[in-house]
């Protein structure tokens, strides 16, 4: 009997110890797991903090276009009475072409900031995309984690 008790404590304590590392390994893949979860919560913070800030560079160019149409349109009214005046000398027409040439500017300017927005837009719905897929894989790793830990409560149990 106590040969066959030694035996079986001698079994226990082995089976024991490959317990205790297995458990060890467990914990040390969740704290893993916990680590990569704690950077992709980083990650999707900084993606928001990119989106804020993408819509508040296009607010601003938006603003931006607006003043500039705003003065466009007061160049062409201005244009307008100068050709309503008939002024023929020589000052109102310097006056007219210069006002010409950056009605021009401003019209090239209104154009880039059109292309930049739509460019802004592009990368804010990429943003976006990057964004669901960051949650998604969250999702799927607070889901192994889970596992991971229902797992490790079974073996310790």
């Amino acid at each position: 009997d106590r040969d066959t008790d030694k035996k079986r404590i001698e079994e226990l304590l082995e089976e024991n110890m490959v317990l205790e590392i297995a458990q060890k390994q467990s914990m040390n893949e969740s704290a893993h797991l916990g680590w990569e979860l704690e950077q992709l919560s980083k990650s999707t913070d900084l993606a928001d903090t990119r989106k804020s800030f993408v819509f508040e560079l296009n607010e601003c160019a938006s603003s931006r276009i607006l003043k500039l149409e705003k003065d466009n349109q007061s160049l062409q009214n201005t244009i307008q009475e100068l050709r309503d005046a008939s002024l023929t000398s020589r000052e109102s027409s310097l006056k007219f072409v210069e006002l010409e040439k950056e009605n021009q500017q401003l019209s090239k300017k209104i154009e880039k900031l059109q292309n930049q927005i739509e460019k802004e837009k592009q990368s804010n719905q990429d943003l976006e995309t990057l964004s669901e897929e960051l949650i998604k894989d969250k999702e799927q790793l607070q889901v192994v984690v889970e596992t991971l830990k229902a797992d490790k409560d079974r073996q310790v149990q």
